[in-house]
């Protein structure tokens, strides 16, 4: 059975940090490109970073310099640290996975709510 599963989020002071982790489980063929996603409702999904197999990474212009993402392909776990968070953080977080003959899997998602 497939499984990604996503855990860290939750309620955060605006400049607070947070880090978020992903687990995935039974993914059949090789795992490629890893990622981070947000989703507010009533939103666009939007990418947040993304991390290949080798490490090359990407992230979208609103968090560059202030989240980092890791991976480690021993355990099949991705990571997002986020630092100096605002308000416009809060989203739902959901980690996606990809494979080789190019499937794609999702979590359900871990909230970030950034209030004070």
């Amino acid at each position: 059975q497939v499984k990604v599963v996503e855990s860290g989020g939750g309620l955060v002071q605006p400049g607070g940090s947070l880090r978020l982790s992903c687990t995935a489980s039974d993914i059949p063929f090789r795992i490629t490109d890893m990622g981070w996603f947000r989703q507010i409702p009533g939103k666009q999904r939007e990418l947040v970073a993304q991390i290949t197999s080798i490490g090359t990474t990407d992230y979208t212009d609103s968090v560059k310099g202030r989240f980092t993402i890791s991976r480690d392909n021993s355990k099949k776990m991705v990571f997002l640290q986020m630092s100096s968070l605002k308000p416009e953080d809060t989203a739902l977080y959901l980690c996606n996975v990809n494979n080789s003959f190019l499937e794609t899997y999702w979590g359900q998602g871990t909230q970030v709510t950034v209030s004070s």
